[in-house]
């Protein structure tokens, strides 16, 4: 019996899954961030402690993993490669492959290995792979290099939004009553106040009140949306050009929670029409596996061989398995 390890290392948490040749879930672990550039020694642990609890959960020793395939947050660069290759090689698996977290998001929401992936949660990202197996990532490196959007700046635009409306720089929204209630506060001047005089930051949660104020027809909400649509559009558009996929048929992954758990159909709708703009054969589809999914997936295709029917059809139906 041959059996397949997927890693996803994400910021806040890291999956572990096992799976034999037959696509039944042998092993899993799990823990906290995986990001090296967060914390290395964090990272570094943590990755090991989801590995070893899904060997031992399997009652699998490392010489028994066919292939193991990590995707990793923070795997952008070359420079991250020299941290990360020596520390997954640690590990002990004899076959292994270390890839950025988009590519097994992408993996995880198509049946075709190369695609593009767009993902907007935390913050914003996106790449593909063409039928070559050339790859591109765009964006993932902040609003100082060119992103905008995810919760983390999301957030402040909800805040922001209010404190104009307040001054009068802006129209009213319905997103002070949204966000005064929320942060706990019996008005603008005193969250005002307290923010700058204490030097706070808007939490992130913030975000999701964007969807409860356009669900309810404020327009304020609306065009921030509309504007974090349009700029994941002219990623998607970036890396279908930079790949040459124009006229190509492939699938348009959307993953991360502004993009799959956000209420309404207010950012997708800008990211159809970049897409189908300049290429009309691609599909948008939205993640509704764990990203982990995908890097099983890749495990057994770095191994040598296509994707068997069964593990495909076996794993693309537990969505809502649970890994903890």
């Amino acid at each position: 019996m041959k059996y397949y390890l997927g890693v996803d290392g994400g910021g806040s948490k890291t999956y572990t899954l096992i799976v034999d040749e037959q696509g039944v879930i042998v092993g899993k672990g799990h823990s906290g961030n995986g990001n090296h550039q967060n914390d290395y020694e964090v990272a570094k642990h943590n990755i090991r402690e989801s590995v070893e609890m899904a060997l031992l959960n399997a009652g699998l020793a490392r010489e028994d993993i066919e292939f193991a395939y990590f995707g990793l947050a923070g795997a952008d660069r070359e420079i991250d490669y020299k941290i990360l290759r020596p520390m997954i090689a640690e590990l002990g698996f004899a076959k292994h492959e270390i890839n950025c977290d988009t590519m097994i998001a992408l993996r995880a929401g198509t049946n075709r290995p190369y695609g593009v992936v767009l993902i907007c949660g935390t913050g914003t990202n996106s790449a593909g792979v063409n039928a070559q197996g050339q790859f591109f990532q765009c964006g993932g490196f902040s609003y100082q290099f060119g992103d905008f959007g995810g919760g983390g700046t999301l957030c402040v635009e909800a805040f922001r939004a209010v404190i104009r409306a307040w001054d009068g720089r802006e129209r009213p929204t319905l997103l002070t009553e949204l966000l005064l209630k929320d942060l706990e506060y019996n008005s603008v001047q005193d969250m005002y106040d307290d923010y700058l005089d204490h030097n706070k930051m808007p939490p992130i949660r913030l975000a999701k009140l964007l969807f409860q104020a356009a669900n309810q027809g404020d327009e304020v909400a609306k065009d921030i949306l509309r504007d974090q649509g349009i700029e994941l559009g002219k990623q998607a558009q970036a890396v279908i050009k930079k790949l040459g996929m124009e006229n190509e048929s492939f699938d348009v992954v959307l993953a991360g929670s502004i993009i799959t758990r956000g209420e309404g159909d207010f950012v997708r709708a800008y990211i159809e029409q970049a897409v189908q703009g300049i290429s009309p054969h691609a599909g948008i589809v939205k993640l509704g596996l764990e990203p982990v999914i995908g890097a099983v997936w890749l495990a057994v295709e770095a191994s040598g061989i296509e994707l068997p029917d069964v593990i495909y059809n076996r794993l693309r139906t537990v969505s809502d398995y649970s890994l903890v």
